[in-house]
């Protein structure tokens, strides 16, 4: 396995920290090398919040790559900020709940999921982070859906294992929704 480099990109309440961890977590179940490098602005709830994750079988070389293979962006800013930094050939979810379904490059590939709408569904607008990474699960192949069940249980902490059940459908449901979009 090659080195991959995920940036999970919102603002600030969108638990996009927590989806980070989560995401480093799993692959640390799988045996997997990572690193986890958040990065939120002073504001932080409604201001702008990333983190890259990037993950290899052997040791990973650096923490802030200059380029990514997967980009999840749940909300417009986001998307315009990090559009760029996709590698030819990579991927983008953006959550179409909050970003315009424009496709300003055709060297990256655009998975376009309603995640806010999703998780209003599920009623709670929270569990959008959670949402994306099962769809990025689904798109990417890095880890499965088990290893991040696991590792929502072993994240999510005591005083929050209640919301365990809903985190964990919330997963499902994006895995399920980018299964029926992405044939991968």
């Amino acid at each position: 396995m090659n080195e991959n480099s995920i940036i999970l990109a919102g603002f600030g309440g969108q638990g996009i920290l927590l989806a980070g961890e989560v995401l480093a977590t799993a692959f640390m179940l799988d045996g997997k090398n990572v690193t986890w490098f958040p990065s939120y602005g002073a504001e932080m709830r409604g201001g702008t919040v990333n983190c890259e994750v990037v993950v290899s079988e052997d040791e990973v070389s650096s923490v802030s790559k200059k380029e990514a293979d997967f980009i999840v962006a749940l909300n417009q800013p986001s998307f315009d900020k990090f559009l760029p930094k996709i590698k030819k050939g990579g991927w983008i979810i953006a959550n179409s709940s909050l970003i315009n379904e424009e496709k300003p490059r055709n060297d990256i590939n655009y998975v376009f999921a309603p995640i806010t709408n999703i998780a209003n569904d599920l009623g709670e607008v929270k569990i959008s982070n959670i949402i994306s990474l099962g769809i990025l699960a689904k798109v990417s192949n890095l880890t499965s859906i088990q290893s991040l069940h696991s590792a929502l249980d072993s994240v999510l902490p005591e005083h929050r294992k209640n919301l365990l059940p809903l985190n964990l459908k919330a997963l499902e449901m994006g895995f399920n929704f980018a299964s029926e979009l992405v044939k991968c």
